[in-house]
């Protein structure tokens, strides 16, 4: 980066790589070195900047190009990503529109644009007088939704509830906390709101590692909806657990945390390595594996499997924005199969009697339960234990007809809202008969 490094600059750069290098957001964060040398507050800064562009991104780009009466050249992109900043600090952040315009041409002069830099001030300055009328003519659930994912939960949920889905993506999502103990004293330390599921929920911002309790191992960051799989296994301690796919070991945790034997794995040694230290910190022992799930087998038959199987992550948007820009149909279809592959290596390490819990950060249904009943169909010698809504504190809603756990974005709307999870608890037969 031939620029000083500033959250503007910064911010640039990882757009860029999310739209046309297609990066996850945060491993883009992770591998710029640049985002290291800011302070706390620019970093922050930076990443609201770009999650806000990602999220309005349909609402964004339909405003530039009633600005335009060409589209710009594909080979001034970063000039089209200045003016999506731009837009987002001016009509989403409520930044001054002197500072919005000024550091937007500032970014193009210092990038080589010296020919965009007047397109830049005068789309900009347009949409600061005329932007709020065009957007209160917008629908930002439609604009700011792909197409296909509008019809995928269409589909699967009705158009009532797709629109409600993809309203609560339009917000940046609460820091969700699981507690070890004392949830009534933490919540108030934390200064947060005890869910009806457990976990404490306090407002994003500021460090996480610079609240009570992170030093001591008093919590770990999960979302809400994340924290209920782990849950289904009921009394664990003293059991055999095997987490597949288990990093970062949200989930590993809360089954260390009850007292199971738990063995993680995870084909990625980078993230297995987080998930030990995160381990460290909070006293939990653990035996981690960096191996493929789908080759490695235990020594012995287990207890219990849990299956958080990778996934499209469309039931996290809220906390990714990025994912609706990264994943297509395709991904879709792909990562089913991975998913088929993996519950029958899951079945296969299942003691008789044992039970799997299956589930994704997806809410579409050919990674959730389709996958089930493809299980089904198959052959495999399991059994389904429905799950009741009381033994996770959610809402009957949440339990679908075959008894399996869905949870959507728009679910504990008066709370802020959930990620969508799909959970299934399956029981492995004594015989295949």
């Amino acid at each position: 980066m031939s620029q000083v490094p500033t959250a503007r600059n910064v911010a640039l750069e990882l757009l860029g790589a999310v739209l046309r290098r297609k990066r996850p957001l945060d491993d883009a964060i992770d591998d710029n070195p640049a985002m290291q040398l800011l302070s706390g507050r620019d970093r922050a800064f930076a990443r609201l900047l770009v999650a806000t562009a990602l999220r309005r991104l349909g609402q964004i780009d339909a405003l530039i190009a009633s600005c335009l009466s060409t589209p710009l050249a594909p080979r001034a992109a970063a000039v089209h990503d200045i003016l999506r900043l731009g837009v987002a600090q001016l009509l989403f952040l409520r930044t001054p529109p002197h500072a919005a315009v000024a550091t937007s041409v500032d970014l193009a002069h210092g990038r080589g644009f010296l020919s965009h830099k007047g397109l830049v001030n005068a789309v900009l300055r347009r949409l600061s007088v005329e932007g709020g009328e065009l957007i209160r003519g917008h629908d930002p659930a439609r604009l700011n939704t792909p197409g296909w994912l509008w019809h995928s939960w269409s589909c699967a949920y009705g158009e009532e509830t797709a629109r409600a889905i993809a309203n609560a993506h339009l917000k940046e999502a609460p820091l969700d906390l699981t507690l070890r103990a004392e949830p009534e004293a933490w919540c108030e330390k934390l200064q947060g709101t005890l869910l009806p599921t457990g976990t404490l929920r306090r407002s994003a911002g500021g460090a996480v590692t610079a609240l009570p309790g992170y030093a001591e191992g008093a919590w770990w960051v999960q979302d809400a909806a994340a924290a209920l799989p782990a849950r289904l296994f009921g009394d664990v301690a003293g059991r055999n657990v095997v987490d597949l796919c288990a990093a970062p070991g949200g989930k590993s945790a809360q089954l260390a945390s009850a007292g199971a034997q738990v063995v993680a794995i995870d084909r990625s040694a980078r993230r297995l390595d987080r998930l030990v230290a995160n381990f460290r910190r909070l006293v939990l022992p653990v035996e981690a594996i960096a191996a493929d799930a789908l080759t490695w087998r235990p020594d012995w038959q287990v207890d219990c499997v849990l299956l958080d199987a990778p996934c499209t992550t469309t039931g996290a948007i809220r906390r990714h924005p990025d994912v609706p820009h990264l994943k297509m149909p395709d991904d879709v279809a792909r990562l089913s199969v991975v998913q088929e592959n993996l519950l029958r290596a899951a079945v296969d390490m299942l003691a008789p009697g044992g039970m799997l819990v299956y589930c994704t950060c997806s809410l579409e249904p050919e990674e959730g339960p389709q996958r089930i009943e493809a299980l089904f169909r198959s052959g495999a010698p399991i059994a389904r234990r429905e799950i009741a809504a009381e033994e996770i504190g959610g809402d009957p809603d949440w339990i679908t007809a075959e008894g399996d756990l869905r949870t959507l974005p728009c679910h504990l709307a008066e709370y802020d809202g959930v990620d969508g999870f799909f959970s299934a608890r399956l029981i492995k037969r004594e015989t295949a008969g």
